[in-house]
């Protein structure tokens, strides 16, 4: 009996044991998954789905799809990883962000680093191996400007949002050279229409989060404050703009009349809510602009690949 509850008990320091590792192995893991930015990475991945259905026509292949993902996921995790690296001390200064795992201290600057490294690396290899030289070129590329050029500006000026907007309008292209088009006005007008769409985006949530960038010295928004209501006219200079290119696709021959509708009530409603931001620019009519973007984007590429496979059949 005494051998019987001698080994139930030795079990059971084994288990207790077993489970603070599995807790700590599993919050480390949730700790790598911050740094890659899911959500943000989730999106891009949605537009760079769109821009290879888009490019490969009526030879849309799920495999070579596949390929593009992970390797452009890796990418982009990689640049997430090194944008929190290089930020992780004014990271610390924002309520927001001060729990990542760099500034609160889970994870070393060392290990971040490598990380970044390591899956930047693996995933140009592995689209230039499995997908194409161009897209794993054009990915390093938009490595390069979102953590090399736009992270680092972004302590000196607000016209990095401007330098962010060229990666961050990428991933569609990325897509499209991804299926083997060619490189041309149709892959541009995607690019166009992810580059305007970002602006008012991003200006909304650089005034919801004003107070915050400014305890960070982080240059997000023109002028600082010295000119009234110019973030809500610049998201309306911005929105204004996206009207007409949002037609570009289907003036390229990606799409046709039912996207051209869809487009310009999208656009129209994005619009309303860049005047609305600059006729009152308040936490409000702020939050209103940018979920208006979250549902614009995602709803506009599902009705371009819509369209798009509709004129093929």
């Amino acid at each position: 009996m005494r051998t019987a509850s001698s080994a139930a008990t030795y079990a059971a320091r084994v288990v207790s044991a077993a489970v603070p590792a599995r807790s700590a192995l599993t919050a480390r893991a949730a700790d790598y998954l911050v740094l890659t930015k899911p959500r943000i990475a989730l999106l891009a991945l949605l537009t760079v789905s769109a821009g290879y259905a888009l490019g490969s026509a009526d030879q849309w292949l799920i495999v070579p799809l596949l390929h593009a993902l992970f390797g452009i996921g890796l990418v982009a995790a990689a640049s997430s990883a090194f944008n929190q690296l290089i930020e992780r001390e004014s990271d610390a200064l924002m309520p927001r962000t001060f729990n990542r795992p760099l500034p609160a201290g889970r994870l070393s600057a060392g290990e971040v680093l490598l990380f970044g490294l390591l899956t930047a690396s693996v995933g140009v290899v592995w689209l230039a191996v499995f997908v194409n030289l161009t897209t794993a070129v054009l990915s390093a590329m938009t490595l390069a400007l979102y953590a090399g050029v736009y992270t680092p500006l972004k302590r000196r000026t607000s016209f990095c949002t401007a330098v962010g907007a060229i990666p961050g309008a990428l991933p569609p292209v990325l897509g499209w050279a991804a299926s083997g088009a060619r490189l041309d006005l149709s892959a541009f007008s995607l690019f166009a229409v992810l580059f305007l769409w970002q602006f008012p985006h991003f200006l909304a949530i650089a005034w919801i989060y004003r107070t915050e960038y400014a305890r960070a010295d982080l240059k997000m928004l023109p002028t600082r404050g010295r000119l009234p209501r110019v973030t809500g006219l610049l998201s309306v200079g911005y929105a204004l703009a996206l009207v007409p290119f949002s037609l570009f696709p289907a003036a390229c021959g990606l799409a046709g009349g039912s996207y051209v509708a869809v487009a310009l009530v999208l656009s129209v409603g994005y619009l309303a809510a860049a005047v609305r931001f600059a006729a009152g620019e308040s936490l409000q009519t702020a939050r209103g602009l940018l979920w208006t973007s979250l549902v614009y984007l995602p709803v506009l590429l599902l009705t371009l690949v819509w369209d798009h496979f509709a004129l093929l059949t």
